[in-house]
């Protein structure tokens, strides 16, 4: 194994390494902790893919590294027979997408020829696609396998690789575990195949995908709208602001609500030109509320009642509501517990409610959901986070049981309400966020009414969730130690009792091992924290209840307030 200064002599005597590359990597001599940090650890591939800062170097997401990690994953997929003429039962061929990043479309086409060069067909989108309709045309092409270019809503700086199998999810730990053991075993130039792109596409390598998959793909999400009902009786009068955050979500959103009916969609003009340097916000997450100050200035300007943003990946959906001649950011728990109760109610109204319902949801998401489906008859599980997690129960419950999946979500603005995808899909959020918009509004109500009436009907929950962000190189080594710290160290109050500790690294019985603490409070409260697997940060969550709004808040107050001290101890 090559020391971090071996590893940088080798790059800069490496014939394969481009003029520009090599002219970025000499600006860096004299400059040994900046040399460490780019090549003392290959960029990690795990069940979320690749992510990290772009830039020279097997710590930052480069052509080198997108070529490596997409060899190592050539070899999973021979092995499993998923080449062109294999034997494999799941399919064959790899699809792929990318988002409006820069270099994503450069790192999909490199990942095509790599795949075409081991004899494995690629599917490629011909422009950015959204995240979900990825995962829906590696199952619509027959693919073993699925890449996506993206790095979902990270600043610009950022890009990465998510990997998906045949079922449509990411990559699980069985798989992904083999394809960081396949980079293990090879040389990063020597032993990664790869071709002329242009070639590979007219020797049939490489397929071009379009609208066809598009119009398909559309009709799908379609069909999990709930009734015409509502949409029929004030869609066309509704104001609707949209952003896509400078991402791929810039014409599938906007297309499949006017599909709907929505008379008045009011797109933020300058987030709507695709551009990965996203020049008008400081960061590209619907999550934030700063991001949204934009659209709400166009709600204003037209009296709007509803903002839907999506990230530029387009798999997560933000919306914010107007109250009065105010507009409140909604969480991603409120957004669900919305389309929960909309989608419940209305599916028993009309009939559509199928037998044995379930739900799911991630750990760290609110327990307001599992009381919305304990009232509506809907199982609820609970799963790690990571929407791949929500996609294996689809199978397992819905596709090889006897259940039906009717509503998945976590708590980070991501939601489905259909099983042609396995993974978050905005475009549905979309959607279903203008429907519930109507169901509202056809009732004389706000939607910021009808989930303060939530509140009144199922109880006062509130939840809060925030990040310590770790910078540098050395930001994971730094986490991790927080993480081990608190985890030796285990509290007996966090704000109010602690009544109970899950701790996911250990065995519980259906969960995979995961670096999750998980505290039951008293009061029905909770905290969870977990680092993040994509970011260099601790991502904390808060969950209160109370008797009313004013004693939830108080508690949830009280508890971030101790699970921030317990950080910075």
């Amino acid at each position: 194994m090559r020391t971090f200064r071996e590893e940088y002599e080798y790059w800069l005597a490496s014939d394969t390494v481009d003029a520009a590359t090599k002219e970025e990597l000499r600006a860096l001599e004299g400059n040994e902790a900046e040399i460490e940090g780019r090549f003392k650890k290959m960029l990690s591939f795990g069940t979320a893919g690749l992510r990290g800062i772009m830039g020279a170097g097997i710590a930052n997401m480069n052509v080198y590294t997108v070529r490596y990690a997409t060899q190592g994953f050539a070899n999973l997929i021979i092995a499993k027979g998923g080449q062109i003429g294999g034997d494999s039962k799941e399919g064959s061929g790899v699809a792929i997408a990318h988002d409006s990043r820069n270099n994503s479309r450069l790192f999909a086409e490199e990942a095509a020829s790599v795949l075409a060069a081991n004899g494995i067909k690629a599917y490629i989108f011909d422009d950015m696609r959204p995240t979900p309709e990825l995962s829906f045309a590696v199952r619509e092409t027959g693919s073993i396998a699925g890449i996506n270019i993206t790095a979902s809503h990270n600043p610009k700086e950022y890009n990465g690789y998510k990997a998906y199998w045949a079922d449509g999810a990411q990559l699980g730990p069985e798989h992904a575990n083999v394809v960081s053991a396949e980079i293990a075993k090879i040389d990063i130039f020597k032993d990664v195949k790869t071709m002329d792109y242009e070639e590979a596409v007219e020797g049939g390598l490489i397929e071009i995908l379009g609208d066809a998959m598009d119009q398909v793909y559309i009709d799908r999400v379609m069909e999990t709208s709930i009734t015409r009902k509502y949409i029929d009786q004030v869609a066309s009068d509704m104001k609707i602001v949209f952003t896509p955050f400078h991402g791929a979500g810039y014409r599938l959103v906007p297309e499949i609500l006017r599909r709907q009916g929505y008379g008045a969609i009011i797109p933020v003009e300058e987030q709507m030109v695709p551009d990965g340097n996203f020049p008008t916000v400081k960061s590209p997450n619907p999550e934030n509320t700063e991001g949204f100050a934009l659209a709400i200035e166009y709600a204003k300007k037209n009296g709007a009642e509803l903002v839907i943003g999506v990230d530029p990946d387009s798999d997560r959906c933000g919306a914010v509501v107007k109250s009065g001649d105010d507009y409140k950011v909604l969480s991603g728990n409120q957004i669900a517990c919305l389309m929960m109760d909309y989608i419940f109610t209305v599916r028993k109204e009309c009939g559509t409610m199928p037998p044995k319902p379930f739900a799911c949801k991630s750990i760290v998401s609110t327990v307001m959901a599992d009381r919305i489906c304990e009232v509506n008859g809907v199982k609820m599980y609970e799963v790690l986070t990571g929407f791949k997690f929500i996609g294996e129960k689809i199978k397992e419950l819905d596709e090889n049981g006897d259940e039906n999946f009717v509503f998945g979500f976590e708590e980070s603005i991501g939601f489905l309400g259909g099983t042609y995808a396995r993974d978050k899909d905005a475009v549905f959020a979309a959607m279903m966020m203008a429907e519930v918009g109507c169901y509202y509004k056809a009732r004389g109500m706000s939607v910021y009414d009808g989930l303060m009436a939530l509140y009144d009907k199922y109880g006062f929950f509130i939840e809060n969730t925030e990040s310590t962000v770790f910078a540098g190189y050395d930001s994971a080594e730094r986490r991790e130690a927080v993480m081990s710290r608190i985890r030796q160290n285990p509290p007996e109050k966090i704000g109010l009792k602690v009544e109970g500790l899950r701790d996911y690294m250990t065995d519980i019985p259906g969960f995979t091992k995961s670096n999750v603490l998980f505290y039951n409070l008293s009061d029905g409260c909770a905290v969870a924290v977990r680092p993040s697997g994509t970011e260099p940060k601790i991502k904390t969550y808060v969950m209160a209840q109370g008797a009313n709004s004013a004693e939830a808040d108080e508690r949830c107050k009280a508890i971030r307030e101790a699970v921030n001290a317990l950080l910075d101890a």
